[in-house]
């Protein structure tokens, strides 16, 4: 089955923003980078932001999913945390890891068309880590103030690898985390 013309288009968008972030780009010139008009985009993303928030939430989604996968693995808490540590780090991914903190920066300033993102940003992935937790034996008091940890620690390690490039010194960082999920 293919994709509909509204998710090709969003594939092509999501393909051409990654490359050099949305910060600087009209409408107009991500519809020329996607092969398609501004008028198209407008039709099926009602605005800029609008088409920005579709990437973004797609990211996610995207990110969420191998997290599933991960979760249905063999392994400790450790391992799994390894693991996606590793699957997020991936170069190939750092264009769509900035546009996912350019749009965080663009919530943090209460842009309206951040809205479902600000909703979603830390409810999405919270269920998902308490259950992968509380799978692990993770008592249920503990799981989400542990989720929310695990959140937020693993994007402020992907920051600070995104801004400084210090890759052994970060992972060192990121394999300290794993082994204290073993040992909280």
């Amino acid at each position: 089955m293919t994709d509909s013309p509204r998710a090709a288009l969003l594939n092509r968008c999501l393909a051409f923003v990654q490359e050099g972030g949305f910060g600087h780009l009209s409408l107009r010139e991500i519809a020329a980078g996607a092969g398609t008009s501004h008028r198209m985009l407008i039709y099926h993303f009602g605005s800029r932001e609008g088409l920005l928030a579709e990437i973004v939430g797609r990211i996610e989604a995207e990110q969420r999913l191998a997290l599933a996968d991960l979760a249905q693995q063999e392994g400790t808490l450790a391992d799994i945390s390894r693991v996606f540590w590793q699957r997020l780090t991936d170069p190939s991914l750092a264009p769509a890891e900035r546009l996912f903190f350019e749009t965080y920066v663009q919530a943090l300033h209460g842009r309206s068309w951040t809205d479902g993102f600000r909703q979603s940003v830390i409810d999405a992935w919270e269920g998902p880590l308490i259950s992968l937790l509380a799978g692990h034996g993770v008592e249920p008091v503990h799981a989400r103030k542990l989720a929310r940890l695990a959140l937020a620690t693993t994007r402020g390690l992907l920051l600070d690898l995104l801004m400084t490039g210090e890759r052994e010194l970060v992972d060192e960082a990121a394999e300290l985390f794993s082994a204290l999920l073993t040992h909280p």
